[in-house]
């Protein structure tokens, strides 16, 4: 990799700001200086250091936010705030994007990466990978909904999602209810509960498997995934559906 590519990738600023700071003398490879951007390095055996401080390289960013229900899951918008313009600038470097993609007004569990193979796996339906919504719902949820939702429910365009297990919390007027479903069609939810004559008043996805929300993130919080957490997230989307 070109050093001043793995400077910029790593926040020490602008390829203009790179280049400055080469000429400057402050950049050293293995303890020689280096003022010539195009030279390449292995940044996983030089020893790269900016003013004797020492680079360390990271190709992939791996983020969970609590997604606040006024932001678009998206990397860039003209007319909208997306998820990635509330990063801190260290964070933005990396040029994560949202793994799926949440309604506007859906709030909860989203995790952004700059690692696309991972953010396939987890997204395609075959590898099954559960998400976990909790809604509140206008209108009497029964079993006779959760039958259906478990069969398949043929929504407005005429496709028919697959099983997805629905549990009632509290059934009424206003009910509440959890609900998995291992696809991401477009507003699927709310088109689900429409197919069965309901309508979803406010929704929030709480879980990715068993990987839950951080409960100590509040909406618009975010933070890096623990090893723990990106073990099982690959150990999960690596094996055969």
């Amino acid at each position: 990799m070109r050093i001043d590519k793995l400077l910029a990738n790593m926040g020490y600023g602008t390829r203009k700001e790179v280049k400055s700071l080469l000429k400057g003398g402050s950049v050293h490879v293995n303890e020689s200086p280096v003022k010539n951007g195009k030279t390449h390095v292995d940044p996983e055996e030089d020893l790269v250091t900016v003013a004797g401080e020492k680079v360390e390289y990271r190709q992939f960013i791996y983020l969970m936010m609590n997604k606040p229900g006024d932001l678009i899951s998206a990397t860039e918008d003209q007319h909208e705030w997306t998820v990635v313009d509330i990063l801190q600038p260290e964070d933005k470097v990396f040029s994560p994007f949202p793994v799926g993609r949440l309604d506007k007004d859906t709030e909860g569990l989203l995790l952004l990466t700059n690692d696309g193979q991972l953010s396939h796996r987890l997204t395609s339906p075959k590898k099954g990978v559960g998400k976990t919504y909790v809604a509140e719902v206008a209108g009497e949820v029964t079993g006779d909904d959760a039958d259906a939702f478990e069969r398949g429910v043929t929504l407005d365009d005429g496709y028919v999602t697959r099983p997805a297990i629905l549990h009632i919390i509290e059934s009424g007027d206003v009910s509440h209810v959890e609900l998995v479903i291992t696809e991401g069609k477009f507003h699927q939810v709310k088109r689900m509960f429409e197919a069965r004559g309901k309508k979803v008043t406010s929704l929030k996805r709480v879980k990715m498997g068993d990987l839950s929300l951080d409960e100590e993130l509040d909406p618009g919080e975010y933070r890096e995934l623990r090893e723990d957490e990106l073990e099982y997230l690959n150990n999960i989307t690596s094996k055969d559906k």
